[in-house]
């Protein structure tokens, strides 16, 4: 009532000013002498003029009226209108000594209903073949299968070709990664862009030459440098189907680490540049690196529109016992036609035939005099008149047996490497032999086989052809996969697990740009929308857009399987780091503009400044290597802060906010002017050290779907719902009591888990673990999981530091041990945060060697040998483990 008042008479005041200002005005005008002409009257002309002024000041005061009357609105929706709520409806703790935190009663998150889940409750075709019947049946003893190490002998009868002869596509390729041993400018700069130039020039020379590409962020790059003449040439190339992108993802997504959301958008980022660009649609997948395959990515592929797949990192043990050519996914709308590479590796030595030591005959980059050589001490031959025959006849015989391991005489031979035909003459040695091969196979019938160069999608439509059935149809017969193929291993026992938790701080920094990336998305569309709307799209800051762009190219390229699985090198990783960083940074310039401008009432008075943001981001990263730290809110008597909050997710959140004040004096309210019960808790800058004057505010609140709410935070001493914790310190033995922060636990988990309404308990127990690796030459790494044993427990000299908080939103424990610091923290909330025990580990062990630091939860749970686990978030898999 008071600031009511006070604005009331603010405002009458400034009315009172400017009525007297006009009376001042016009008794000037009437008194002074050199205005008087005939008698005291005005000419015409001044009589006008004055008219206008009384106008223009009667106009002037009408708009004056307008904006006390907006201040006054706007003033009025700042203040307390709810005031404080009545004692009853304070948190207060019960006879227990628990405390009890008031609620609306209103649901707290939405119910699943069958129809919510359109492809669970949808029919399912019965798989031929599930992942998790073929791994219990495994032996995984890795037998010696003679020159194919992992295979095993091949025969075949010369007559099995005579009535279809055997079809043969050489598909060349070059595999480019965006950033592994190098950087992904110093690739392109070196290497990617000669491979695209020699491209351009040496298919257009025979017609039957053929080439496929597969990462848009390069070959973008490459298209913003090439001229008019270039781009119209590979239009042209496409156009006639001698070159083929496939994928055509921004990158060749990992599998393992990234989620669903990246690999969707790294996906959208490539075809939109396609159809921009190419006006093409990739029809096929090739996935020839990452390390193992994900059934999420055959399913988001066949809803992109892609009809038939191929991989390569597949489980040698696998590789053996499945039929390498099936359907993927069992369910009809869900199936895509699925090839899988039967041998070692993708390189040209494991993928004409079983044997590499006859295959890398064929590779004729490997001519002697070059700078790289076959392993096997056999070198390629020229092909000439001479050898012609032999030659011929040998290559045969390899694509014979590798076709024995296929249910059709169509095959696919890739001919390609990492980064190959950077070179002019590598496009002649390859193309110009093979071609000779191709010819001499071809005009003598008593060979049976018709053999060329090929694209992806040609192998395909010839199997489809084979067999008369659509592009993208299951031929008869043909199995139906369930499952994905994960963990991978190459040879032995190298299990490609170690990237699993490779440079985990940038795994992180990936999901927190993921999210701010899509809050930026939905919150500039809305901006934009209602700009428009308003007819102020002149004003708003459109150009936005480009930022949106940049982060979508910069977490679309993090999504690269020597990316976001850490394997590429120390100065790649930084590289990939400073993009993230820069990406952030964009993505909440993008979400301070829109924001501002979406919780103005009166976008009249809306004002983009470039330089000047109208809000502040609750953190920021100092370096693309640095934690973030929280934005100090700081809080005084004059006046509030206003705290815009955004729920990006399209139903309505029940959450705890903490938030970084300067004052313990913190009064939270609504838009609507409630007060919020507010939790205080110290600030720690270090183990035992308190940050003053920084306090932690934490309150509930409760956001719209897809929706922005507005809370004013004020220095105010009179702050009945504003609660301190407590907090208890644990030191070697001895404990300390201090009235700063709040939370009861008990620590480590070492005990039993229920909820209060529920009276099943679990046990669990936490246990902290090192591996070590074994002292052989092969070491546990960026890559691989190769353990000494078994993990044996961590332990240091010293009992950890222990800091409990108690309070009525949150408790929580924290603990500080030598090498990494722990947090386990549950809400006193209603909804999906008061069913979950939220943990954080902080972990250095940059002063260890070859150890590896893991987190062991023991449970009572009676799974038997089943296990689920997340898959890119999108679906549950399970496991079954010895």
């Amino acid at each position: 009532m008071k600031l009511r008042k006070q604005v009331t008479v603010c405002g009458g005041a400034i009315f009172c000013v400017a009525v007297f200002s006009l009376y001042l005005m016009l008794d000037r005008v009437q008194h002074d002498p050199a205005r008087r002409q005939n008698g005291g009257n005005f000419p015409r002309s001044q009589i006008s003029v004055l008219q206008n002024r009384i106008e223009q000041l009667e106009q002037l005061l009408e708009e004056n009226h307008q904006i006390i009357s907006h201040i006054k609105d706007s003033v009025m929706e700042l203040t307390d209108t709810g005031a404080v709520s009545p004692r009853g409806h304070l948190p207060f703790r019960s006879a227990n000594g628990s405390w009890v935190l008031p609620f609306d009663g209103r649901p707290t998150f939405l119910a699943v209903k069958p129809q919510d889940c359109q492809l669970a409750s949808g029919s399912h075709s019965q798989a031929d073949v599930q992942m998790l019947d073929v791994h219990s049946i495994l032996k995984f003893d890795n037998p010696d299968g003679g020159v194919w190490k992992q295979g095993f002998d091949i025969t075949y009868e010369p007559d099995e070709w005579d009535s279809e002869p055997l079809q043969v596509f050489v598909v060349p390729h070059s595999h480019n990664d965006p950033g592994w041993i190098k950087t992904f400018d110093k690739y392109f700069t070196d290497q990617t862009q000669h491979i695209l130039n020699n491209m351009v020039v040496k298919l257009a020379e025979d017609p039957r030459r053929k080439f496929i590409w597969c990462e848009i962020s390069f070959f973008s790059k490459w298209w913003e440098t090439a001229d008019v003449r270039k781009q119209e040439a590979v239009r042209k190339l496409v156009l006639g189907g001698q070159l083929e992108i496939v994928t055509g993802g921004w990158v060749m997504t990992d599998e393992a680490n990234a989620h669903y959301f990246a690999m969707i958008d790294q996906l959208i980022e490539g075809h939109q540049w396609l159809e921009r660009n190419l006006g093409v649609t990739p029809r096929s997948g090739w996935a020839v690196d990452p390390f193992g395959h994900s059934a999420t990515m055959s399913y988001l592929l066949k809803r992109a529109n892609v009809t038939s797949m191929l991989i390569q990192r597949v489980h040698y043990s696998i590789k053996n016992t499945l039929p390498p050519r099936a359907t993927w996914n069992a369910g009809s709308n869900t199936d895509i036609f699925c090839h899988m590479m039967p041998f070692y590796s993708y390189d040209v030595p494991h993928t004409c035939g079983p044997d590499p030591k006859i295959c890398c005959q064929f590779d004729f980059k490997r001519l002697p005099g070059g700078r790289i050589n076959c392993p096997w001490k056999v070198p390629p031959k020229a092909v000439v008149d001479a050898n012609l025959a032999e030659r011929a006849n040998l290559l045969l015989d390899q694509y014979r047996k590798k076709s024995k391991l296929y249910r059709s005489k169509v095959l696919l031979v890739p001919l390609g490497d990492d980064f190959r035909y950077d070179k002019a003459l590598e496009w002649d040695q390859q193309y110009t032999n093979y071609q000779k091969l191709f010819d001499y196979m071809n005009s003598h019938p008593e060979m049976h086989v018709q053999a060329q160069f090929g694209t992806l999608s040609e192998y395909f439509d010839a199997v489809y052809k084979a067999y008369d059935v659509a592009q993208g149809a299951r031929p008869p017969d043909y199995p139906v996969f369930s499952g994905d193929f994960f963990s991978y291993a190459d040879r032995e026992d190298h299990y490609w697990t170690g990237y699993f938790t490779s440079r985990p701080f940038y795994k992180s920094l990936d999901r927190v740009i993921e999210s701010n990336l899509r809050g930026a998305e939905i919150l500039y569309s809305l901006a934009v929308a209602n700009a428009r709307h308003v007819g102020m799209e002149g004003r708003y800051p459109v150009s936005d857009y480009a930022l949106l762009v940049d982060a979508r190219q910069s977490v679309g390229l993090f999504q690269h399987h020597d990316a976001i699985t850490g394997t590429g090198k120390e100065n790649v990783a930084t590289d990939y780091g400073n993009r993230l960083l820069r990406a952030l940074i964009g993505l909440k310039r993008v979400i301070i503009n829109a924001a501002h401008f979406l919780v103005m009432k009166n976008k009249e008075f809306y004002r983009f400044y470039q330089t000047e943001p109208f809000l502040e981001t609750d953190d920021r990263r100092a370096t693309q290597d640095s934690l973030p730290q929280s934005t100090l809110i700081e809080l005084d008597p004059s006046g509030p802060r206003y705290l815009v909050l955004f729920n990006p997710v399209e139903q309505e959140r029940l959450s705890v906010v903490t938030v970084l004040v300067n004052t313990v004096r913190v009064r939270v309210l609504t838009e609507d002017g409630q007060t919020l019960p507010v939790q205080l808790s110290a600030q720690w800058s270090s183990m035992l050290l308190f940050h003053p004057p920084s306090v932690q505010a934490a309150f509930m609140v409760r956001l719209p779907p897809l929706g922005l709410a507005v809370f004013h935070l004020y220095d105010s001493p009179d702050s009945p719902m504003t609660l301190r914790s407590d907090t208890l310190l644990r030191l070697s033995g001895r404990s300390v009591t201090a009235r700063v922060c709040v939370f009861r636990y008990l620590f480590g988990l070492f005990g039993d888990i229920r909820r209060k309404d529920d009276p099943q308990e679990v046990k669990v127990q936490m246990q902290f673990v090192v591996y070590g690796t074994r002292p052989s030459k092969d070491k546990s790494g960026a890559y691989l999981f190769l353990p000494d044993g078994k993990a044996k427990p961590y332990n240091q000299k010293e009992p950890p530091v222990v800091r409990v908080v108690e309070g009525p939103l949150f408790s929580e424990v924290v603990a500080f041990y030598q090498h990494f610091q722990q947090t386990i923290r549950i809400h006193n909330v209603p909804g999906v945060d008061g069913l979950s025990i939220e943990i954080t580990t902080l972990v250095d062990i940059r002063d260890q060697t070859n150890k590896e630091l893991a987190m062991r939860l023991v449970t009572d749970i009676q799974n038997g040998d089943v296990f689920h686990t997340d898959l890119n978030g999108f679906q549950v898999r399970i496991l079954f483990f010895a």
